[in-house]
C-alpha cells in the first residue's frame, strides 16, 4: 500500500474520530460548532500540505525521468551519427 493512501487513511480516521468524539461530548451546541469548524480547518490544512508534497514528488519524478529521456535521445543520436560516419567512410574505400 502506499504511503499516501496509509496518510489519508489516518488522517481520514483522525477526523472521523474527532468529529464523532465532539459531537458526543457534553458541550453547549456553539461550543460544539466551533470545535468543529476548527477541527475541519486543521484537517483542510494538512490535506492540502500532503496534496502539496505528493505535488512536489511528482514533479520531481517527472523531471528526473524528462533529463533521463534527453540524455538517453542525445547518446542515440551521437551513436547515430558515429555510425553513419562508419558507413560513409566504408563506401569510400
Amino acid at each position: 500500500m502506499s504511503t499516501e493512501k496509509v496518510v489519508l487513511g489516518v488522517l481520514v480516521g483522525a477526523a472521523a474520530g474527532a468529529l464523532l468524539g465532539v459531537l458526543f461530548a457534553p458541550a453547549k451546541g456553539t461550543v460544539t460548532r466551533r470545535s468543529i469548524v476548527r477541527t475541519g480547518e486543521r484537517q483542510v490544512d494538512e490535506l492540502k500540505d500532503k496534496f502539496n508534497e505528493f505535488i512536489d514528488s511528482i514533479t520531481d519524478k517527472f523531471d528526473q525521468v524528462k533529463e533521463e529521456v534527453v540524455d538517453f535521445a542525445e547518446e542515440a543520436m551521437n551513436k547515430s551519427e558515429e555510425v553513419e560516419k562508419e558507413v560513409k567512410a566504408s563506401k569510400i574505400k
